[in-house]
């Protein structure tokens, strides 16, 4: 058994943030607290990107909290470019992360405690920065006839790039920012696309401001206040009208139609009869929170989510959610992370014994 302060799960830009503020604040790593992380190397969820993501196409890549991040090629994969980054970033502040470690479950320990049970081990700890992403859960809609489609149906987390789907009918579904990056690479390649989501995509037209994003993050905050599952923020923002989508609405490639009603062997059926045949059909309909690891501590509220304040979970006051909700972008990965950390001191603080 290894005892311990602090436990991070997940080593992408959430829990790199944490640990960053652990030993910032004073915490020594391997004594203090420890960082597990599932994948085979550094880069969180933006090691599995598709090779065709290069650097200059990401949108909204925020720095690490101490370290810029300069010089890169925009050019390069994003993959490569942030993998390499964050593996400095480690070794920079010898956060000394332990991967490959798979987190199987955590539940009450001893003498208030919580048990960490890993595929390296069991740490018993007294606080818990939960940095688990998204990127494990990807979310498969499910429809009549799924299962009788003859050609192939993949997912944005397995998306090769878009020369796999040369001279193919591929059927994107999802409108969100994925779906649509998606569809403006493969349409030069595939033999015919078509687009198709549950509600009109939205617009955005002009530049996004504090003010906007504040707001957008107030709508997925009160969303975790309530215990209901979190949307992302970029969910509530809508997409960019940037010269790529409107090209895109131009050559009638972001031509969004509305959602079908049934999967047939080759294709898909709408409700009024009219169908589409196709070899491929793509799923972008994004991810959902990987949490299931905390199901023994029963965090979850009767609407599905946890529900958090701040990033501290309302139910558990050691458990702490960064990258969850409304600290699901980069830039709120950073500040929840320093937030979890000014909290979990705090609260370490309070349970110490007072010396007579």
């Amino acid at each position: 058994m290894n005892n311990t302060e602090v436990v991070v799960i997940g080593a992408g830009q959430a829990g790199l943030s944490g640990a960053y503020h652990l030993r910032r604040t004073g915490f020594e790593p391997g004594r203090d607290f420890v960082v597990l992380d599932h994948s085979p190397g550094p880069g969180g969820a933006w090691q599995f990107r598709w090779p065709s993501l290069t650097y200059g196409k990401v949108h909204g890549m925020h720095a690490l909290p101490g370290m810029e991040l300069t010089g890169a090629d925009p050019a390069r994969p994003s993959a490569e470019v942030i993998a390499e980054y964050f593996a400095e970033y480690e070794r920079a502040f010898d956060l000394r992360v332990r991967r490959p470690v798979d987190v199987r479950a955590v539940r009450e320990g001893d003498d208030g405690r919580l048990l960490v049970e890993t595929s390296a081990g069991d740490w018993s700890t007294r606080a818990l920065i939960n940095a688990t992403g998204t990127w494990d859960r990807p979310f498969w809609p499910r429809y009549p006839g799924q299962e009788t489609f003859r050609g192939r149906q993949l997912h944005t987390a397995q998306y090769p790039g878009p020369e796999e789907f040369a001279g193919l009918r591929v059927i994107v579904v999802g409108g969100g920012a994925s779906g649509t990056q998606h569809l403006l690479e493969i349409a030069p390649y595939a033999a015919d696309t078509t687009w198709v989501t549950r509600r009109p995509p939205v617009f955005r037209e002009g530049p996004f401001d504090e003010n906007l994003g504040r707001a957008a993050v107030a709508l997925v905050e009160e969303r975790v206040r309530q215990g209901l599952p979190p949307k992302s923020v970029v969910s509530v923002t809508g997409l960019p009208l940037n010269d790529a989508i409107r090209q895109g609405l131009a050559d009638g490639v972001l031509d969004r139609q509305p959602m079908f009603e049934r999967i047939t062997p080759h294709g898909v059926e709408w409700a009024d009869g009219r169908r589409v045949e196709a070899d491929v059909i793509l799923w972008a309909t994004g991810f959902r929170a990987a949490i299931d690891h905390l199901a023994p501590l029963k965090l979850r509220e009767p609407g599905g989510g946890i529900r958090v304040e701040g990033t501290r979970a309302v139910a558990d006051p050691r458990i702490h959610l960064v990258g969850y909700g409304p600290s699901a972008s980069t830039i709120g990965a950073n500040r929840a992370g320093r937030a979890a950390v000014r909290d979990i001191r705090r609260l370490l603080a309070e349970e110490r014994p007072v010396a007579a």
